[in-house]
């Protein structure tokens, strides 16, 4: 494998490095967004047993100890407690757009290693291809052996940059799926307790 890296050209060490990126990001957003998800339902139900009681400090007390993006959100709202439905609906929507946001982070950056690895890739197969043209131009035709150094580069630094952009863009989309239901998910239980607290 090492030999075959080595063999690549140097562009194979970009290629690499996105690949090392993009499943850092991977792995950083899934394990996010699996504590956001486990989360929210506990919480909601914490924060809704506490308004029914009427002590939305306590609520809102427990949201800052949370810390999660659904818990910002629902302190905001219970900070305007008492107030009408729609204002606090307003507030909620203002700070639900920004946590929706912050879900995003990091996707922007996995979208666009899975757009430059293929070229990356592309790149590589040009000067591979420029190569082999340099061997036959100083050669003549050339042999097998001599143009194989050349193409052989071409061909590893394509198939790398591909392999890395495949899997790249299946977890981009994966991930934006999940911000997208973490995001719903989170305007639906957010209404829940905007319901309970507006007037």
């Amino acid at each position: 494998m090492i030999e075959i890296f080595e063999r690549g050209g140097p562009l194979m060490y970009p290629i690499l490095f996105c690949s090392v990126i993009g499943w850092a990001i991977f792995l950083e957003r899934v394990r996010t967004f699996r504590k956001i998800r486990l989360g929210m339902q506990p919480l909601v139900i914490e924060v809704e047993r506490l308004v029914n009681k009427e002590q939305t400090a306590e609520a809102m007390e427990r949201c800052r100890e949370s810390g999660s993006p659904l818990a910002k959100i629902l302190s905001a709202a219970l900070g305007q407690a008492g107030a009408s439905r729609r204002h606090i609906k307003t507030i909620a929507e203002e700070v639900g757009d920004r946590e929706s946001v912050a879900l995003q982070r990091y996707l922007g950056l996995l979208g666009t290693i899975a757009n430059i690895s293929p070229l990356l890739g592309l790149l590589g197969t040009v000067l591979g291809m420029i190569d082999a043209f340099n061997v036959i131009a100083a050669q003549g035709t050339g042999t097998p052996a001599t143009l194989g150094g050349g193409i052989s580069e071409a061909l590893i630094t394509t198939a790398a940059g591909l392999s890395v952009a495949v899997p790249m863009i299946l977890a981009h989309r994966y991930l934006s799926s999940r911000a997208e239901k973490l995001t719903l998910d989170m305007e639906e239980y957010t209404m829940q307790v905007v319901d309970m607290i507006g007037a």
